[in-house]
């Protein structure tokens, strides 16, 4: 993982997302995951081009349960926008960059 992606987990997802003063793109994931894998580069460098207007992070719902269970992570790769604390952006499995990237546009342009 990249030094512009966070490693999120149930301990610092209230300082690092919900306190955070920008948006944040979480990433809920697990390593088992194949569709979660495909999207990891794409993560990648969203997180290069956008990672001044936006931060990003993984959680791996395996070993954040509680976390995932309180937005309600039903199936991997779940992508939740965080602006100014609360969900502002849902997206359920792998998508296309050109998808994500829409959807972030909001925040990004």
């Amino acid at each position: 993982m990249s030094k512009d992606i966070l490693e999120l987990n149930d301990n610092n997802f209230k300082a690092e997302v919900i306190e955070a003063d920008k948006p944040v793109l979480v990433d809920f994931w697990a390593p088992w995951c194949g569709p979660c894998r495909l999207m990891a580069p794409i993560i990648e460098e969203l997180s290069q081009k956008h990672g001044d207007k936006i931060k990003f992070g993984k959680l791996n719902v395996d070993e954040n349960q509680a976390t995932a269970s309180s937005f309600e992570i039903m199936s991997i790769p779940t992508f939740i926008l965080f602006a100014e604390g609360k969900e502002a952006k849902k997206l359920i499995g792998a998508v296309p960059q050109k998808k994500l990237e829409e959807e972030l546009s909001s925040w990004t342009n």
